[in-house]
């Protein structure tokens, strides 16, 4: 067997890298960096390097700072909670995203809880890592978007990995708030490259904005627009692994029904950074591949409509994956997860 390399897989400088090997050069740079940082979870270590190979490297290079565990999510976060509140920096993977609710309670009532029932603030710099998401055929319990779960938790802090946002930058960030966070990456989004220099391809752009600085200085929230940025006959709202189901949905509409649209795709869930949006913004569509019920969308529809009520021209619209089990079979797994022409037949009928 072929032992991983301490270090990241290098490619040439003109090729963007896919978003798991910029995860992985981001964990190593982030333990070269920083002696206080520690890394756990199930089969981590080299030679395996983890389930998706984030982690691939870190063993051989950082010894015991990366350690595998027990198949226990809930020992698992505890132990990282723990090393937090002593005084380190914990990363802990979650195998798949559907597991953490095992470690719902560690999360929720130990972490969360933490940072302020001490009668003082207490730093609890911990991440929980939760590859999400379906399109693989793993089944109804490898396959779940489970973000929702956790939305206004106190305490508690939501991201999702995007390919718009600099993964080492998200990581300083969620350790300068000191708190704990859950740091969700769509799988599928693991073999996609990066976007690089503003550019997405032949059609959009894109820009990072920020209403407040975010504590690393860059943007919470990507702007994705095409040549010209046209005014919008719709402003598009999803988060990292909706991306490109969203923005091949954005293509067909404007070269097929010469609907312009443009897409917001903020790199924090919760709390919701202000979205930069337009003074007149038409339909506003709002995304995700989480069930419907208690959903992200219907929380970023609340957080708008005080703001937006007397210049929105029609209702909020919400799409989002079926009441459902996801199954493994790819052509009901597809029907059951949110694609490109379910966002586009929404966003058609809104507009009459």
């Amino acid at each position: 067997m072929t032992v991983p390399s301490t270090t990241p897989a290098t490619e040439p400088a003109a090729v963007a890298p896919r978003v798991a090997e910029h995860l992985n050069r981001a964990l190593h740079d982030l333990l070269a960096a920083d002696p206080d940082v520690r890394v756990l979870g199930e089969d981590l270590v080299d030679p395996y390097g983890g389930a998706f190979k984030i982690t691939r490297g870190l063993s051989t290079r950082f010894g015991d700072r990366v350690r595998s565990t027990p198949l226990s999510e809930g020992g698992i976060v505890g132990v990282g909670a723990g090393l937090a509140l002593a005084g380190r920096k914990a990363i802990v993977e979650m195998m798949f995203a559907d597991f953490v609710a095992l470690a719902f309670d560690q999360i929720t009532n130990f972490a969360a809880k933490s940072t302020s029932m001490y009668g003082r603030p207490v730093p609890i710099p911990l991440v929980v890592r939760c590859p999400s998401g379906g399109r693989r055929g793993y089944g109804p319990t490898h396959s779940q978007s489970p973000q929702k779960h956790f939305i206004g938790v106190p305490g508690l802090n939501i991201f999702e990995l995007t390919p718009f946002h600099d993964a080492g930058a998200l990581f300083a960030e969620m350790f300068a708030l000191a708190q704990p966070c859950l740091l969700f990456e769509d799988k599928v989004l693991y073999t996609r490259r990066v976007y690089r220099d503003g550019v997405v391809d032949d059609l959009f752009h894109y820009e990072l904005t920020s209403s407040t600085p975010t504590l690393t200085g860059g943007g919470h929230v990507a702007r994705v627009f095409a040549d010209g940025d046209p005014e919008p006959d719709c402003t598009l709202i999803t988060h990292g692994g909706s991306v490109h189901a969203a923005l091949e949905a954005m293509r067909a509409l404007l070269m097929e029904e010469d609907i312009a649209c443009e897409l917001l795709v903020p790199a924090r869930l919760h709390p919701l950074p202000e979205l930069p949006l337009r003074d007149s913004p038409g339909l506003v569509c709002v995304i995700e591949e989480g069930s419907e019920g208690g959903t992200w969308g219907a929380e970023v529809a609340r957080l708008l409509y005080p703001r937006l009520w007397g210049r929105l021209q029609r209702p909020i619209t919400l799409v989002s994956s079926a009441d459902s089990v996801i199954p493994a079979a790819p052509h009901l797994e597809r029907d059951t997860l949110v694609g490109p022409e379910q966002i586009r037949r929404a966003i058609t009928n809104a507009l009459g």
